[in-house]
C-alpha cells in the first residue's frame, strides 16, 4: 500500500479536457495518469462519470483511498487582480512584524472588494521597496467565484473526496514556461512552495524557503 502522504492526486478542469493523475512524491513521477477530451464545455455529469471511471482504478493501483484532491482549473471566470499597497513607515526600518501586517491588510482589501472570490494564489510580483517613509508592495491575486467551487466541492463530496485546494492551470504553465512539460511535476513544485514569493494559503511544512518563509504559515 502506497502511504497518502507519498502521493499528490491532482484533477484539471478545462474547455477542452478533464485529467486526473497521482503523483509520486519520493519517486518524482506520476503513478497514474488519465485524460479525456471535450467540447468547449464543463458538464458536472460528464465529469463525474469521468471520475466514477477513474477514482476506482486509481484506488486499486494505490492500494489507498483517495481522500484528499487537488483541483487545477483552467476557465475563463479565474480572475486576476493586481493590488498595490504605500504605506507610511513610521518606525523608520522594515521588520518582519510590519511585512505580515502589510500583507494581511492587502488581502483584507481583495476580501472587501470580491467578497464572492475564493483566492487561490497570492503572490508578491514585485520587491518589497523601501524608502525612509514609506513602504511599497504589489501583490497579484488569483481567484475563483465561490459559486463554481460550490459545484466541484459537492461533486466531489459524492465520491467521499474533499478538495484540499484549488490551482490556476494558467499560472503553473506561465510560471514554468517551456522549461517543463509535465503539469503534475510543475503543480507539485508550486504548491510546496517553489515560488518564494507566493504566500501559500494552506499551512505546509516547506523545505524550500525564501525570503518570505514566514509568510507561508500566515494565512491558516
Amino acid at each position: 500500500m502506497i502511504e497518502e502522504t507519498d502521493f499528490e492526486t491532482f484533477l484539471f478542469i478545462s474547455k477542452n479536457k478533464y485529467q486526473i493523475f497521482v503523483y509520486d512524491k519520493n519517486n518524482f513521477k506520476n503513478l497514474y495518469n488519465k485524460e479525456t477530451k471535450i467540447i468547449d464545455t464543463i458538464e458536472l455529469e460528464n465529469l463525474s462519470n469521468f471520475l466514477d471511471e477513474n477514482i476506482y482504478k486509481i484506488e486499486k493501483k494505490i492500494n489507498n483511498f483517495i481522500k484528499n484532491i487537488i483541483l487545477i482549473i483552467e476557465d475563463e471566470k479565474v480572475l486576476n487582480v493586481a493590488i498595490s499597497l504605500k504605506k507610511k513607515n513610521y518606525e523608520k526600518y522594515l521588520d518582519q512584524k510590519h511585512l505580515e501586517n502589510s500583507l494581511i491588510e492587502v488581502k483584507d482589501v481583495f476580501r472587501e472588494n470580491y467578497q464572492d472570490q475564493i483566492i487561490m494564489h497570492m503572490i508578491i510580483v514585485s520587491e518589497v521597496n523601501k524608502n525612509d517613509d514609506c513602504l511599497f508592495l504589489e501583490v497579484n491575486f488569483i481567484s475563483i467565484p465561490n459559486s463554481l467551487t460550490f459545484y466541484f466541492d459537492k461533486l466531489l463530496e459524492n465520491h467521499q473526496i474533499k478538495i484540499s485546494r484549488y490551482m490556476s492551470g494558467n499560472y503553473i504553465k506561465s510560471y514554468f514556461g517551456e522549461a517543463e512539460t509535465e503539469l503534475s511535476m510543475m503543480a507539485n513544485k508550486l504548491n510546496n512552495g517553489l515560488n518564494k514569493n507566493e504566500v501559500q494559503l494552506v499551512s505546509k511544512s516547506i523545505a524550500n524557503k525564501g525570503f518570505f518563509e514566514k509568510f507561508f504559515q500566515l494565512f491558516s
